[in-house]
């Protein structure tokens, strides 16, 4: 993208992209599936406190209540993956886990920074979130930018600069997120006051060239 500044010409590259969307029509249906998911969750960490846990479901790609959502979502993810440049025509996008978790109720539930081996793109679908919960964390995936990084001007530490090297997203029950495999991505500790639930899903682009005779 080219942007005249200062008689200048600036150009933006090698961003990172994510897309956005809020899609509340899935919430009813999707946290009504995912209770048994849960609960089983809660029975298998009942040894543990509860303080600081992440209940995980086991795999839903199997579950047929979620094709649906599975089938959105995943026409999402190709259309993120065109639309950042990719030829999608040479392309399978398969999805390699899906899951449901939610947060202690105890509090103290987070994921440290971390990505998925080997995933393309990656996603959230939030189902019970609000302003007292804990929320999502990008951090910059350019190891060069980070490891050279000066001190930003701010006057405001809330606000958004594009310098930044942690950018956060505070979602509403039904936001959808997409963005690539490679971006390192954590959740802060959760106070544990309000419900905290969202399903995760991770897809690979398979060249259907390795896989027509499978």
């Amino acid at each position: 993208m080219e942007i005249l500044t200062n008689n200048m010409n600036k150009f933006n590259f090698f961003s990172t992209t994510l897309f956005h969307e809020h899609k509340p029509e899935f919430l009813k249906s999707l946290n009504k599936f995912s209770n048994k998911y849960i609960k089983e969750a809660r029975r298998r960490n009942k040894q543990f406190n509860d303080f600081g846990f992440s209940h995980h479901s086991t795999p839903l790609m199997a579950d047929t209540n979620f094709s649906e959502f599975a089938s959105y979502a995943g026409k999402k993810c190709y259309d993120y993956l065109d639309e950042c440049g990719f030829d999608m025509n040479l392309y399978n996008l398969l999805f390699t886990e899906f899951w449901v978790q939610e947060f202690a109720k105890k509090g103290g539930g987070h994921h440290s920074a971390h990505i998925h081996w080997n995933q393309h793109v990656c996603g959230f679908y939030f189902l019970k979130c609000s302003d007292k919960t804990s929320y999502p964390i990008f951090h910059d995936p350019r190891t060069g930018a980070r490891a050279t990084k000066l001190h930003l001007k701010k006057n405001d530490p809330s606000e958004v600069n594009p310098s930044d090297e942690l950018m956060h997203f505070k979602p509403r029950p039904g936001d959808l997120i997409i963005f690539p495999g490679y971006l390192q991505h954590e959740f802060i500790v959760d106070p544990g006051l309000e419900p905290f639930r969202f399903i995760h899903f991770n897809l690979q682009a398979i060249l259907k060239s390795l896989t027509k005779n499978v």
